[in-house]
């Protein structure tokens, strides 16, 4: 059905409601008309008059302006039949008379005009009114929707609200090529094979967004019909809005993504050219002859080359552990272990990297046994010695102890001598890419604490950071049951660490 057709058809519903009012219009003139007749005698033509401006009067305030000047005309055929000589004629045998007669009809049409009128412009305005209020309220509760399925709801509520149609369904689509999302109300009504009676696009500059189906509306007059299509036309533009600002926020995200992208190349290319270039070098010097095979140099370059080498195994370890860390994949498994052999392992393998630093292991030997992912801690103690031999000057002090600090809750610190860190940036130092205390000086790609946070949170723990006199400690918690779950530690952090 076309916009053509339905303002047809609302025409031909308007003029029924008017000759229906007409009809109740008249029926008000006879229902003054029959007791004046039966008092005729006792009445005078003035009053009698009088009296028929009453039902006009009421026709125009209640039914409307055509129904108030047809009622006027009633009352004046009505007064010339029953109360003007000769009676039951409709002539006028005096001139005074047909000038009282053409009097009343000029006030009688002149008073339903101004009252009709009145009315009107009372009713428009009211009826303004309302549709401001339901716009207003549409509106403005589409405008805190986010996502495209909170807007068809709301939608669908409100039309159904409004309108009252016996069905209604609300059908998105702003991608031909996806599957369209229908919404109805009621909820649960089941469309039989009927087709709707009113069909409105969800148009906007960008092309067609859906569709809105109505079946039995109670939309009576083109007012209705204009205020249906302000709310399609509403509806439309908060959809096209959130498809914008989802796109935006894809955008957004996109940049971002290409802005870690970039900062990630430029690191790593930057860690791993400097390893590259000693391995590179050692083995040329190897493989020229110029070095001795007996010699102390050959001894140092196998051991740069291997060294190197373990740098490099480390920094891609860690990329591939962010990756599953961001992804998700990051799943611990658990088996009792003896965090004492964790960490002894780790200082054996670095002992070439920690040679001019002090490492002290302070971790009882009645300790309990902890349910972790042995590969995946010796990460975390691999990583937090590596920052601590990045930032805490030659011949220091890297000291890890740990205690069971309430039931079910181990709690291992690593404390070093470097630098501390501002107290504002404490929470930031284990996002990814993040360095502050000689970011320009230390090496390194910046996922090393992140990674650590993403092992200990899969393993249901926490990891922060605490400055101290004379350095720094981190802090992690590890729980000592096989699930996972432990007591959550209480209230301060830096209080139960120190």
């Amino acid at each position: 059905m076309n916009l053509r057709e339905r303002y047809r058809i609302l025409y031909w519903r308007y003029l029924a409601r008017v000759a229906a009012r007409s009809v109740l219009a008249v029926l008000l003139v006879a229902v003054m008309a029959t007791p004046m007749i039966l008092l005729e005698g006792s009445l005078t033509y003035s009053t009698v008059a009088l009296l028929f401006l009453v039902p006009v009067g009421m026709a125009a305030i209640l039914l409307g302006l055509a129904p108030g000047i047809i009622g006027a005309i009633t009352a004046f055929l009505a007064l010339n039949y029953f109360f003007t000589q000769p009676r039951f004629t409709l002539t006028v045998a005096r001139t005074q008379d047909l000038l009282a007669l053409a009097v009343f009809l000029v006030v009688a049409v002149s008073i339903s005009q101004l009252v009709g009128r009145t009315q009107a412009s009372l009713d428009e305005a009211r009826s303004r009114e309302r549709d401001v209020i339901h716009l207003y309220e549409l509106m403005s509760t589409l405008a805190g929707h986010r996502n495209q399925d909170a807007v068809a709801r709301t939608a669908t509520s409100r039309i159904h609200d409004v309108f009252r149609p016996t069905a209604l369904e609300v059908v998105i689509q702003p991608d031909s090529r996806a599957k369209p999302q229908v919404f109805r109300a009621p909820e649960g009504f089941k469309i039989v094979d009927q087709p709707p009676d009113e069909v409105i696009a969800l148009m906007t500059p960008r092309g067609l967004l859906g569709e809105l189906h109505l079946w039995h509306s109670r939309i009576q007059t083109p007012a209705e019909e204009r205020l249906l299509n302000t709310f399609a036309s509403q509806i439309a533009l908060a959809l096209e809005r959130v498809i914008l600002a989802q796109t935006e926020t894809r955008a957004k995200v996109l940049e971002e993504s290409d802005q870690l992208k970039s900062a990630l190349l430029s690191s790593v290319s930057h860690e791993l050219r400097t390893p590259l270039a000693t391995i590179k070098a050692a083995a040329t010097s190897l493989r020229s002859g110029n070095v001795s095979w007996n010699s102390a140099a050959r001894v140092e370059l196998i051991v740069a080359i291997d060294e190197e080498s373990d740098h490099l195994n480390r920094l891609v370890g860690n990329l591939l552990d962010m990756s599953r860390i961001e992804s998700g994949a990051m799943k611990p498994q658990r088996q009792w272990n003896i965090l004492a052999d964790i960490l002894e392992g780790t200082i054996s393998r670095m002992r070439h990297a920690i040679e001019h630093h002090r490492i002290e292991v302070d971790i009882s030997d009645d300790l309990p046994l902890t349910p972790v992912d042995h590969m995946q801690i010796d990460q975390v103690f691999t990583n937090l010695i590596s920052n601590a031999l990045k930032y805490a000057p030659p011949g220091t002090t890297v000291r890890f102890s740990a205690r069971v600090q309430e039931p079910d809750l181990l709690l291992v610190e690593e404390y070093n001598e470097g630098p501390q860190i501002p107290e504002e940036h404490l929470d930031r130092i284990f996002d990814k890419f993040y360095r502050v205390t000689a970011a320009d000086r230390v090496s390194g790609t910046g996922l090393g604490l992140s990674i650590c946070k993403g092992i200990i949170e899969a393993h249901g723990g926490r990891i922060w950071a605490v400055n101290k006199p004379n350095g720094l400690s981190f802090f992690f918690t590890l729980p000592l049951t096989l699930d996972g779950r432990h007591v959550p530690l209480l209230p301060a952090e830096t209080e139960t660490a120190e």
